[in-house]
């Protein structure tokens, strides 16, 4: 691991020298690749140094003990070498943590899809309430978030709601959202008290870009139509509406959420790329099966992960055993917590997996 960093920090220094050359700063292109390469080794080589730094420590502490010391000296120099390798080995492990293997579309945007599931209406009302949930979390995580598509129901739920959240590090937040989400509670419209069972399932999709996503205009057929849902007049009386088919899928997109048929048309194709990205993303998983063990849960989305008891005001994640006694302030956004102790638990599990693999 240890020449693992030494080579590191080499190509670090290299990015350093290139990003201040003049010829580098004029070619775009080339001083965004390498402003993210050297974005993404930071953390590493900081840490490093200071593994560095404590080791060299050490040594002079060690070389001081070696020489003659008065007792007073001897013990104090003692009790400062002892502390030295308990620093060492707990930097070491964290250096082991940002050396593994980065999900490609951590820092990416994502698109958000939640649909209703079983349930009929109150499927749809839980759906309405995970999308309030996310929005409200993106919000006030400094996250910007577009409402792109709505298929409302008479009560104020969502058949199905999708929409962007863009920011740095989106996907690294809400990529353990997808799976189906179950929740136990007494529906307004339930006369005798009685608990229902009701889902909604949410897939997290990596925005794609337009480097890996290809689409064939002849590939795809666009039609307008008229908006409907809230809106008042103009939304129903102009074909601002696009529907979006791709042929060789048969994916169907729809987008109707802006007033102008070019921003919904745009907003369309974004829709698609992901979605085109997605599948060539889960055909690449699917090959490589063993990766998802490594993973929290399997990222199937039709994994139940999580159940939401409104009579016990209780969350539970099925994937890491996690009980939380809050459930009111949960659905007000505050799931910063869930989504750390996923990525701790994510961490732990392909730190088991790496050991033995490579040495210190």
């Amino acid at each position: 691991m240890l020449e693992k960093l030494r080579d590191a920090e080499v190509r670090y220094c290299a990015i350093e020298e290139e990003l201040a050359s003049p010829d580098v700063f004029s070619d775009q292109e080339r001083f965004t690749a390498l402003m993210k390469e050297y974005k993404a080794l930071t953390p590493i080589i900081e840490k490093y140094r200071e593994y560095k730094s404590v080791s060299d420590e050490g040594e002079d502490l060690r070389s001081m003990l070696e020489d003659s010391l008065d007792p007073e000296m001897r013990e104090l120099v003692s009790a400062e070498y002892k502390e030295i390798r308990p620093k060492l080995d707990a930097l070491l492990e964290e250096l082991k943590i940002l050396l593994l293997p980065r999900d490609p579309n951590d820092d990416k945007n994502v698109m958000v899809e939640i649909r209703s599931g079983a349930g009929g209406e109150e499927a749809a009302l839980f759906a309405g309430v995970l999308y309030r949930m996310y929005t409200m979390y993106a919000e006030s995580a400094g996250f910007k978030v577009s409402l792109m598509n709505a298929n409302e129901t008479e009560l104020g739920g969502f058949k199905e709601v999708t929409f962007m959240i863009e920011g740095d590090g989106a996907y690294s937040r809400f990529k353990f959202e997808s799976g189906v989400h179950r929740v136990q509670r007494v529906p307004e419209t339930e006369s005798q008290g009685r608990i229902q069972t009701s889902t909604a399932t949410v897939a997290v999709l990596p925005e794609a870009e337009d480097v890996e996503v290809e689409i064939n205009p002849a590939d795809i057929i666009m039609e307008s139509c008229k908006s409907s849902g809230a809106g008042g007049q103009h939304i129903n009386k102009t074909e601002s509406a696009v529907r979006l088919t791709h042929k060789p899928t048969g994916i169907v997109i729809e987008c109707q959420e802006e007033r102008s048929q070019f921003k919904n048309r745009d907003k369309a194709l974004k829709m698609l790329k992901t979605k085109l990205y997605d599948m060539k993303v889960t055909e690449q998983n699917e090959k490589i099966a063993s990766d998802r063990k490594s993973q929290v849960g399997t990222g199937d989305r039709s994994e139940r992960i999580r159940t939401y008891n409104y009579p016990q005001g209780r969350i539970t994640d099925h994937r890491i055993g996690l009980t939380l006694y809050s459930l009111e302030s949960f659905l007000n956004g505050n799931i910063g917590g869930m989504m750390d102790a996923l990525i701790t638990a994510d961490t732990a599990q392909k730190l088991k997996n790496s050991e033995g693999t490579s040495g210190i």
